[in-house]
């Protein structure tokens, strides 16, 4: 028999300052900040579904923050976020990014969505329009169910819903990370901190995010979009198929596409390609909203 493996510390990697913010109406709030000058843009960083800020943009924290001041959330029943008795539903998470944001005193912001981060950004677009300046939408799709698969998916998905309710197995959660090493090395110093990272959500609520996104369909109001946007293609996607990223680019007008080699976990496991790509995207879109607000100024 192998010799079993000692548990590893938690050990993070570097990592922007988190705090709690107590918000009223919502509740305590965890996020990352990176501060910046005043009058320096804001980015909104919005992660993915059974994901944590800190799993989807630990990679770009630091090239975000060359575009200006940086919010990184984690939403209700994931991470450390919100632990709520409502049911979850996309638009209550939305809602809580604008209720910080306002806490905060910031915006308009660049709100950058990963995965299930997409819905809430153009959800906070929606509902919020005067807190939102552009869109960078990332590995994300305009709805998840036009296709029988996917309807077939979803109800795998639910069928599997103990699953999340009993919390991530094991054996599951050790072969992910087995070939998350393979693919980027340089993850293992943090493995400790990893497996604490990937069971921080609260199993019931991530169920029910998942219900509410197999509901999810931008297609009546993309084409109303009035803010810079970019969506970052993430080519050999099994879990948003890039047919879909692109249909959501066309459908947005005037977005800027930007491809980045990797699977839906790019994010995490390929942290080269993911940097190159959403740098591009976020410096797209900055560079449009600056244009756009000094063209108002002379105006």
């Amino acid at each position: 028999m192998g010799r079993r493996r000692d548990p590893e510390p938690p050990l993070p990697p570097p990592l922007p300052a988190g705090r709690v913010e107590v918000v009223p109406g919502r509740g305590e709030m965890f996020f990352r900040e990176t501060p910046a000058p005043p009058g320096s843009p804001v980015v909104v960083l919005l992660h993915g579904w059974t994901a944590s800020a800190d799993l989807n943009w630990l990679h770009v924290y630091g090239d975000a923050a060359r575009f200006g001041h940086v919010i990184a959330v984690d939403h209700r029943g994931h991470g450390r976020g919100i632990r709520s008795e409502e049911p979850f539903s996309l638009e209550a998470a939305a809602d809580d990014v604008a209720a910080l944001l306002d806490h905060l005193g910031l915006g308009p912001a660049v709100v950058a969505g990963y995965s299930m981060g997409g819905p809430l950004s153009v959800l906070l677009w929606q509902r919020h329009r005067r807190l939102v300046s552009g869109l960078v939408l990332a590995a994300t799709a305009l709805e998840w169910r036009a296709s029988t698969r996917e309807r077939a998916v979803w109800r795998i998905m639910r069928a599997f819903e103990w699953l999340f309710r009993l919390g991530l197995p094991r054996n599951v959660l050790e072969r992910y990370l087995r070939a998350a090493f393979e693919e980027c090395p340089e993850l293992e110093p943090w493995r400790g901190w990893l497996v604490g990272e990937l069971r921080r959500g609260d199993p019931v609520e991530v169920a029910e995010a998942g219900r509410a996104l197999s509901r999810w369909d931008f297609r009546p109001a993309a084409g109303s979009v009035d803010v810079p946007a970019a969506v970052v293609l993430t080519t050999r996607d099994r879990l948003v198929r890039p047919r879909k990223q692109r249909a959501l680019a066309r459908a947005i007008p005037g977005a800027v596409v930007v491809p980045v080699d990797g699977d839906h976990d790019a994010a995490l496991v390929r942290p080269s390609q993911w940097r190159a790509g959403f740098t591009e995207a976020l410096g797209a879109v900055v560079a449009q909203t600056r244009a756009g607000t000094e063209g108002e100024a002379v105006g």
